[in-house]
């Protein structure tokens, strides 16, 4: 059950954020990648899509076919993706394993075709995507559940949003892209008293960014 504070207690007896709700898939989700920094290109391709596919459903159906997208999307290796035809996008309208979207599906094919494009002129998705980390001071100075129940977007993911659909990216709205950046350790929105907050904050404190 949720407290006051956003937080609710596992059967192990730690504090975590509410959302996961106790389900032993979500709550590993959210104690293993909720959050840690990430630069990698693929799994930021792959988070862009799936974000993308979440709009107008939870997160949860979503992880729960995350496998399935993978395979679906060749692992989510945005130059396979790019190279998607016409005949691909109609088996994955068809594929019950995911969510069958044709406006999403052909919105992760576009954004693939996008993604390299921004890779030539950045050298990486994780060099464009950090530029648009938040400066420390526009942050919270305490995050509790009213806090970031209120921040559903940010000037930041606002600006990432505008220069990604600028770009030509689909389904990247700054709603999303917030769900994005907090998603991949942008931002560290675990809530004072979470169990996981702290190793999260010394993570991005560790973490090279990018360049």
């Amino acid at each position: 059950m949720k407290t006051k504070d956003g937080l609710i207690r596992g059967t192990d007896g730690k504090m975590r954020c509410w959302w996961h709700g106790g389900d032993p898939v979500y709550q590993r989700y959210h104690d293993e990648e909720w959050g840690r920094p990430v630069d990698d290109d693929i799994r930021l391709y792959e988070k862009i899509c799936l974000e993308g596919f979440q709009a107008g459903l939870s997160w949860f159906t979503i992880l729960k076919r995350r496998d399935n997208f993978r395979k679906a999307f060749a692992g989510f290796d945005f130059v396979k993706v790019a190279k998607f035809k016409k005949s691909d996008v109609e088996r994955l309208v068809k594929d019950a394993g995911i969510i069958r979207h044709r406006g999403k599906i052909e919105a992760a094919v576009n954004n693939a075709q996008k993604t390299i494009e921004v890779i030539d002129e950045f050298g990486s998705l994780g060099a464009y995507f950090w530029r648009f980390e938040p400066e420390p001071s526009s942050r919270p100075k305490r995050l509790d559940y009213k806090t970031m129940k209120a921040m559903p977007v940010t000037e930041d993911s606002k600006a990432l949003s505008k220069d990604l659909r600028k770009r030509g990216f689909n389904f990247v709205g700054p709603t999303t892209m917030y769900a994005h950046m907090q998603a991949m350790g942008m931002v560290n929105d675990h809530l004072e008293g979470c169990c996981c907050r702290e190793d999260v904050e010394r993570l991005r404190n560790k973490f090279k960014r990018p360049a």
